[in-house]
């Protein structure tokens, strides 16, 4: 059966009414349990976790009790970035029977729904940033990115089996989880010229930028990221060195009334300014032995023998990144091309990618003085926003 994309997965149930207290903790109860686990680093090392890391998933517009429409089931589609990192198809989400719209219903629904994840990710988004706050000199950021669920198979789970079995808990648990942010240009060219006015942002800046991924082997578990401008002479010029991202909390929300779903995440990055001389004389080097290729993946080549510095760092890939980004007074919006390039597994892949950073939620946490109620209301109007202005893509996912 063909894939059917987010915007065609309607329950066929009522509309969800506005949960009680008593219902929500029992709601958020069972989504915590859904999917939480700690991690370090995932088996590449690009990924890190903090050690009280929270990873959930779940899904918006069920029914009334929680569970999932008897037609919602797990469908493989092909995405062969996906495909070639893993050696199998990834899963998605679909509906053999979606409602049909309806305008009213959809208002309505919408609006409960945007109610219902801010109540359900707020204790999560809160505790993480004021924890992260005490323990590090890292400001957090909270970012909001669009794309599409994607789960993946066991050698216990089979597609086959996934696709002809209703979706149940005891299903996904079997499942690990991503999230693909790579959205069609059309869903690009609706944001910028609809969503962005609408929600008051002006253009800031464009920027071209090359990322280029060390490993270190005095820190086998982190990744050093170089970011790179490039010269009217055409060369690199270093600016920042940082580690790679940590996450603390990311929610992923499988949208079922909506074409796009969500990923939630609040993550630090450490800015490496207390490099010794020699470090950064070995960075500059494997840089500026960089030769600028656009008919490579990533935009970068390195001559035999120079991508890397013997002992200790050494290229292991390269983004090549374009974005433009918006802003208002609480929202930060980045649109980014970028083509990747991974040297370990020479893997790469083109992404047209939308994240929106919470800004105003991050600074009113952090002050200590701003009552949180306060605050948490700020996040609900940003998910108001999301849900009336971002969530909707007439492309279907390919």
């Amino acid at each position: 059966m063909a894939y059917i994309p987010p915007h065609m997965r309607h329950s066929k149930d009522p509309q969800v009414p506005s949960p009680t207290p008593e219902r929500l903790v029992h709601q958020f109860n069972r989504n915590l349990r859904l999917g939480s686990h700690k991690h370090n680093a995932d088996r590449s090392g690009k990924i890190v976790y903090a050690d009280n890391a929270i990873s959930r998933w779940f899904a918006v517009e069920l029914d009334e009790d929680g569970h999932f429409p008897l037609s919602l089931h797990l469908e493989p589609i092909s995405v062969e970035s996906v495909e070639q990192r893993r050696g199998e198809k990834p899963l998605v989400l679909v509906n053999n029977n979606p409602a049909k719209d309806n305008d009213e219903v959809g208002e309505n629904t919408s609006r409960s729904t945007w109610e219902f994840v801010a109540e359900n990710v707020w204790p999560d988004i809160l505790s993480a940033c004021k924890m992260v706050s005490n323990l590090m000199e890292e400001k957090p950021t909270l970012v909001v990115r669009f794309g599409q669920v994607l789960f993946h198979g066991s050698k216990s789970l089979s597609s086959e089996t996934a696709r002809k079995s209703q979706v149940a808990e005891t299903i996904l648990r079997q499942l690990q989880r991503s999230f693909r942010t790579n959205v069609p240009e059309t869903f690009v060219e609706k944001i910028t010229s609809g969503a962005v006015p609408k929600i008051g942002a002006d253009f800031e800046e464009e920027k071209d930028i090359y990322h280029i991924k060390l490993s270190d082997s005095a820190s086998p578990q982190s990744t050093v990221s170089c970011k790179c401008s490039v010269r009217e002479d055409q060369e690199l010029e270093l600016y920042k060195v940082e580690l790679n991202p940590v996450r603390h909390v990311v929610v992923d929300i499988s949208c079922l009334d909506k074409n796009v779903d969500l990923r939630l995440a609040l993550y630090t990055k450490k800015i490496l300014a207390d490099m010794t001389d020699d470090e950064m004389h070995i960075i500059r080097n494997l840089i500026n032995s960089a030769i600028l290729d656009p008919e490579v993946k990533g935009g970068l080549r390195w001559p035999l023998g120079k991508a890397n510095s013997g002992d200790r760092f050494t290229v292991i890939g390269v983004w090549h990144t374009k974005f433009r980004s918006y802003k208002n007074s609480s929202l930060r919006l980045k649109v980014r091309h970028a083509d990747r390039f991974d040297f370990k597994t020479a893997t790469g892949e083109a992404a047209v990618e939308i994240a929106l950073k919470l800004k105003r939620v991050v600074s009113e946490i952090q002050e200590e003085k701003v009552d949180t109620d306060s605050t948490y209301n700020v996040f609900k109007d940003n998910l108001k926003l999301i849900w009336d202005h971002f969530l909707s893509c007439e492309q279907v996912f390919t």
